[in-house]
């Protein structure tokens, strides 16, 4: 009698940065090049296997990340230094693998996930070196008013009205755990972090904001806009070329 050995599953996590310019997305998607699609490929000609990627989550066409977490099975033991030089010279020059880490088998990177944080940047100065990463906003923005209206998103848990319209899911909910402007010289800065997000939703919010900010809506309209639960009530959905993920937090702190 022939006895099949089962093979042995190995599931490790990949942190990943990327310009999201080229891309249509993280998710692949028929006809279009995405970064889950491209850094597939690219793990599977370097480990000679086919694998399939799970993302933390998916980003939008356009929107970047400094730190982007997924994960993988292999039947390959992969030697981590050598494999994070190699996949590097693999992919394309926008895409970056930061760190290999081998987990526990029903580790999930995005179910695991806790928290995620996203920055959005907007420049009030045209800088050819900066055009690709910031909105380049026109209008003077009043940023304490901006300030103000933020912070009204800690009080809410439904956010309807900053979620893309028509889409198939199941709760509006998510809890935003802060949400801040800073500013560098000419380099305004939002940052926010929630244990999860609807699609286009931090766009739409700062989309929203900047309306605030350009006096165009009071803070109380910006309340009012979230009591609606209506996304044609919210405003313009800011660029994605401003939006990159930058963090992704999870319940055993770092990853081992």
């Amino acid at each position: 009698m022939c006895i099949l050995q089962k093979k042995i599953l190995l599931r490790y996590f990949i942190r990943i940065s990327f310009l999201g310019k080229k891309y249509c997305g993280w998710q692949i998607q028929p006809g279009q090049i995405s970064v889950q699609e491209t850094i597939e490929k690219c793990i599977g000609n370097l480990i000679k296997e086919k694998i399939n990627i799970v993302g933390a989550g998916r980003t939008d066409a356009g929107v970047h990340a400094t730190s982007m977490y997924a994960h993988f099975d292999t039947i390959n033991t992969i030697q981590i230094k050598d494999f994070i030089k190699k996949i590097n010279l693999y992919l394309p020059v926008d895409i970056s693998v930061i760190d290999l880490v081998n987990v526990k088998e029903k580790s999930h990177a995005r179910f695991d996930a806790t928290s995620r944080t996203y920055k959005y940047f907007i420049t009030k100065n045209k800088d050819p070196f900066k055009i690709d990463q910031s909105f380049l906003c026109k209008y003077d923005l009043d940023l304490k008013l901006m300030k103000k209206a933020a912070k009204i998103l800690l009080k809410f848990d439904d956010f309807e009205s900053f979620s893309k319209s028509k889409t198939d899911v199941k709760t509006f909910i998510c809890k935003v755990n802060y949400a801040e402007f800073t500013q560098d010289k000419e380099m305004i800065i939002f940052e926010i972090n929630a244990n999860r997000f609807l699609r286009n939703m931090v766009r739409a919010i700062v989309g929203t904001l900047i309306e605030v900010g350009r006096k165009k809506i009071s803070v109380k309209d910006f309340e009012e806009i979230i009591l609606k639960k209506n996304r044609s009530s919210a405003g313009f959905s800011a660029p994605a070329k401003g939006l990159f993920l930058t963090d992704i937090s999870y319940n055993w702190g770092k990853i081992k």
